[in-house]
């Protein structure tokens, strides 16, 4: 294997041995920055950890297709830090709701895409 598809294979086996959280609803307010509402289900990765020390974000779509969609990678000025943000069952149309909200200074992001779309998690 190579180190590309290594990596899609542990964030699905991940994703498989831990299950995700949703804690932020969809419909529901950013904690710090209410005014901000969530368009899509937003959770984490029980038993994992980012770069914040909570567990790898999430975002949840509507596709029920067990595929990971790609990952957003952020970079935080204001924490000064740096995550990643599963995009998991998301339509194309999630992926570019979940990059919009994600669009905004100090938050900078890019969109990295599963190579083949096909890694099922079920």
């Amino acid at each position: 294997m190579d180190a590309t598809r290594d990596y899609w294979t542990y964030l699905a086996s991940l994703l498989k041995r831990h299950g995700f959280e949703i804690d932020r609803p969809k419909g529901s307010a950013h904690p710090r920055y209410p005014e901000r509402i969530y368009p899509i289900d937003y959770g984490f990765i029980p038993g994992t950890a980012s770069s914040d020390g909570q567990g790898i974000d999430l975002f949840h779509g509507t596709a029920q297709n067990g595929e990971i969609a790609g990952i957003i990678c952020t970079l935080d000025d204001v924490k000064k830090d740096s995550e990643i943000k599963v995009l998991f069952e998301c339509t194309e149309e999630e992926v570019q709701t979940a990059l919009r909200i994600l669009s905004f200074p100090p938050m900078y992001r890019i969109l990295v895409r599963h190579p083949r779309g096909d890694e099922e998690v079920k």
